[in-house]
């Protein structure tokens, strides 16, 4: 297990939250601790290398944040979906957007295939890695024409002898250019409509026929590495196909709901944290003789967001108890996404506002995380896509 007892646990803002256990708090502190000391003094230089060092996800690994929901046969925690929105908010908080997706893709994005539809076989060879950090993974669904349109993928999964044979391109892949073990979506069965047909691959890094046609440079998110994948009559062991044959669709329908309460919550995390650096900002900040903070405009904005932030932190913290509890919530997951994903662009825009000048400068901590903010009202569904989830639901 990764709790231990601690006599102080950081817990938000000091008062005990009624949808998480003791064991989730004192394992938000760990994190915490992880966080302020392992990556913000040192994840700098790795927006200039364009990846997270993979001693810092083995650490990672170490520690047991990787492993959080798996089972501990395999070296995992056990633990439920809140914790994994605690995992994803403090993550979001280090004010390092890269480094977080870097190590939410790998934990609650591509690795979920394996736990959720691998065999105990396959589950026996990769996970314990998966765990460890030894493995790192990514997913590829996306491609240059289909992204939330999981129909419309066209990379093909062809069925020879003890192999697939894969041909096609994945576009936007976080964790592809340095990941050891991919899950891709193709389809095997070109015959049928829309959904139908498509299966799940695990291929490894090496795999004839599989190459990364190049790194993607991003506006954001610049420590995680991005890439486009190529698949040229890449053979793929029968043996790798994750899942059963043509139910493809339904995995990735099922993990969509775990990767948007993540991402609501590492956004609703990065809002928090620039609040806090807006709130430091302007307290000390001076102009026409006084601070910043005595400017009631620049308060009652930011007390606001204060209000906004809170809310949202219940949203996200329902919707993890509603998927702990195995109840459908893909209404309160699509406006977990829609709201948080909106919500921490709102905020950029003010808190680097407040910062003046500074602000905009790349030494700023605020210019950074407004960069990184962007991408989370599009990635892993879109506002608008999410918007049109929920709305079918308003009346049910």
């Amino acid at each position: 297990m990764v709790v231990e007892a601690s006599k102080n646990p950081v817990v938000g803002d000091d008062r005990a939250d009624p949808y998480l256990s003791p064991e989730h708090e004192i394992f938000r502190a760990q994190v915490r601790r992880f966080v302020e000391t392992e990556i913000k003094p040192k994840a700098a230089p790795w927006e200039e290398s364009g990846f997270v060092p993979r001693d810092v996800l083995r650490h990672m690994g170490e520690l047991g944040f990787l492993g959080v929901r798996y089972p501990e046969i395999h070296g995992g925690s056990a633990m439920d979906t809140l914790a994994t929105a605690v995992l994803a908010e403090e993550l979001g908080r280090s004010t390092f957007g890269g480094f977080a997706i870097t190590v939410l893709v790998h934990t609650d994005m591509a690795s979920p295939h394996l736990a959720n539809a691998g065999s105990p076989e396959q589950q026996a060879r990769w996970l314990p890695g998966v765990i460890a950090g030894t493995t790192i993974t990514a997913v590829a669904v996306t491609e240059p024409d289909a992204g939330s349109d999981v129909a419309g993928i066209r990379t093909t999964a062809r069925r020879e002898g003890d192999h697939y044979v894969l041909n096609g391109t994945k576009m936007y892949i976080t964790n592809g250019v340095h990941a050891d073990l991919v899950f891709v979506a193709a389809k095997t069965n070109g015959a049928a409509k829309g959904s139908r047909g498509i299966s799940i691959f695990a291929v490894e890094r090496g795999t004839p026929g599989f190459s990364v046609g190049r790194a993607l440079k991003k506006q954001g998110w610049l420590s995680s590495d991005t890439a486009e994948l190529v698949f040229e009559d890449c053979r793929v062991p029968v043996a790798h196909l994750v899942g059963e044959e043509n139910r493809g669709f339904y995995a990735i329908m099922r993990n969509f709901q775990n990767e948007r309460i993540v991402l609501g919550a590492q956004a609703m995390g990065e809002a928090q944290a620039m609040l806090e650096l807006t709130l430091d900002w302007v307290r000390n900040r001076k102009a026409f003789g006084a601070t910043l903070w005595d400017k009631q405009a620049i308060r009652q904005r930011l007390a606001m967001h204060s209000a906004e932030i809170e809310a949202a932190r219940r949203l996200v913290y329902h919707a993890a108890w509603l998927d702990t509890q195995g109840r459908d919530c893909v209404r309160e997951v699509s406006q977990v996404k829609a709201l948080c994903g909106e919500l921490v662009n709102r905020v950029a825009y003010t808190c680097q506002q407040f910062h003046g000048g500074m602000g905009y400068l790349r030494e700023s901590a605020i210019e950074r995380m407004v960069r990184d903010a962007r991408i989370q009202s599009i990635g892993g569904g879109a506002t608008e896509v999410m918007l049109e989830e929920i709305a079918k639901r308003l009346f049910v």
